[in-house]
């Protein structure tokens, strides 16, 4: 039997210089001596340095918990023995907490199946293992980062499995609560507001009256809505590719494989993870990643929408709607004193451009799965988790420095509510739509008020007092004042 080695207690890092020599199938390649990736990791690192755009971290904690719970389970079934899985689940702590970070330096635009960014783990669990037993770097000795780190694995079904512990990990814990957030504070300003009445707009046109908390209890409904979407689609992320291996089948995986790591990683992470039903679909397909991102999609148009018409009914202050008063976090010129801009509005509408526009993307690489593997995966998991977090960030931003701040310009509310000519509808059931119509367009075109153009057209003081009531005329059952 041979002997176990003594686990030594080394701070990560390499204090060293110049370069050491590492090998893979294709031959030697020179590295960093100071870090702790291998051959592949060099090679990509040469041969896909494109652009400033790297693999989030957050797959490679998320690959940390993957190859951790791999460990555990072959080191249960004797595949591994008990030092080096021990050995292997106590590095893949330290990639889970970030104490590795640096070790990950790849470019998303590599290859399409992630085996880049899942040897570059490999390599280094390896490298950090064989230091922590006093070997050589690179020697892939006792750790080997195929045999031993990545047994009964392939990219094939480990890296869609961090991508889902990923982007749900993100959406649940970030996204999610961000935007229960923001409904919430919504909802307080229309419960704040529930008695003020305001004018209705549809077609940019003015309309009948209806209060401001019933046009802010829309937006609350709409995110409720979004958010209700948004949690669909995140569960289906729940279901891992694990045990797939190469294709789907589970070759150089031991029977239940898949669904004992699935276990682990709900155990260790306290989220229903599971094995998917079918690996052929989980690997051949990214459809659940592409609806679960198409959640997010769709709450950036709620969101658009809610921040597109705060921002109008803020313009002004002197010419233009000004219905609101935004909080000013900022100056807003670097030319006119004194001017205050909808900044938080304006980002907002930036960041749901962005996410609508990554969700083409993400779409698109979705339908590149050609037969047994989608071969697009970095595109769709760097997409998502990036969507994800600034759609998180800014509803977070958003509350905190517009939504909570923001007051009503009550004066101006007042003011459109005399000026109206829209109330007429309120006479129609009375009068009849024609005539109602006259007195709409005596009103418009002598500029007087609608009572005046009312009594001015033959409708009594009392009758129009009675009918023309604007905050019972925002509420269900108005048409029975007239009778």
């Amino acid at each position: 039997m041979a002997q176990v080695p003594a686990i030594l207690d080394v701070p990560i890092g390499l204090d060293a210089t110049g370069t050491r020599r590492e090998f893979d199938s294709l031959g030697e390649v020179e590295v960093p001596a100071n870090r702790y990736w291998g051959a592949q990791t060099q090679r990509s690192l040469e041969h896909f340095d494109i652009g400033d755009d790297r693999m989030p971290k957050q797959v490679y904690h998320a690959y940390g918990f993957v190859k951790k719970a791999a460990a555990i389970v072959n080191t249960r079934t004797g595949r591994l023995p008990r030092w080096k899985g021990e050995l292997i689940q106590r590095v893949c702590d330290e990639v889970i907490s970030g104490a590795l970070d640096e070790q990950f330096p790849l470019y998303v635009w590599q290859t399409g199946s992630g085996t880049q960014s899942n040897m570059n783990l490999n390599e280094v669990i390896s490298n950090r293992c064989i230091q922590l037993v006093g070997g050589t770097l690179g020697s892939q000795a006792p750790i080997h980062p195929n045999d031993h780190v990545n047994m009964g694995q392939s990219s094939n079904d480990t890296f869609p499995t961090a991508m889902h512990i990923a982007a749900f990990t993100l959406a649940t814990e970030k996204t999610i609560p961000a935007l229960r957030l923001l409904r919430d504070a919504i909802a307080a300003k229309s419960k704040a507001w529930a008695e003020v009445v305001k004018i209705g707009r549809t077609h940019l046109e003015d309309a009948t009256p209806l209060t401001v908390g019933q046009e802010w209890s829309g937006y609350a409904a709409a995110l409720d809505d979004a958010i209700a979407e948004v949690e669909h689609a995140t569960r289906g992320l729940l279901k891992l590719a694990m045990g797939g291996t190469a294709v789907g089948t589970g070759l150089n995986a031991p029977a239940g494989f898949g669904e004992q790591v699935a276990a682990e990683l709900a155990s260790m992470t306290g989220r229903a993870f599971e094995s998917a039903p079918n690996k052929f679909t989980a690997q051949g397909t990214l459809d659940r990643m592409v609806r679960a991102h198409a959640g997010l999609k769709s709450a950036a148009v709620t969101l658009y929408k809610i921040a597109n018409d705060l921002r109008w009914l803020g313009s002004g202050p002197r010419t233009g709607l000004h219905e609101l008063l935004l909080p000013a976090n900022e100056p807003g010129s670097s030319i006119m004193p004194g001017k205050v801009n909808p900044t938080q509005a304006e980002a907002m509408l930036m960041v749901a451009i962005a996410v609508m526009a990554s969700d083409v993307a993400v779409t698109m690489g979705g339908a590149e799965g050609n037969f047994e593997l989608n071969a697009f995966r970095p595109l769709l998991i760097s997409n998502y988790l990036h969507s994800a977090r600034i759609m998180a960030d800014m509803c977070d931003h958003f509350r905190k420095f517009m939504i909570e701040g923001a007051r009503l310009n009550e004066a101006k509310l007042k003011d459109n509510i005399d000026q109206s000519v829209m109330m007429v509808t309120a006479l129609s059931p009375v009068i009849g739509y024609d005539q109602a119509s006259a007195v709409s367009r005596y009103a418009i075109a002598n500029d007087l008020t609608l009572k005046q153009a009312a009594l001015a057209k033959g409708v009594s003081e009392e009758l129009f007092d009675r009918v023309v009531n604007p905050l019972a005329l925002t509420r269900a059952g108005s048409a029975d004042i007239a009778t």
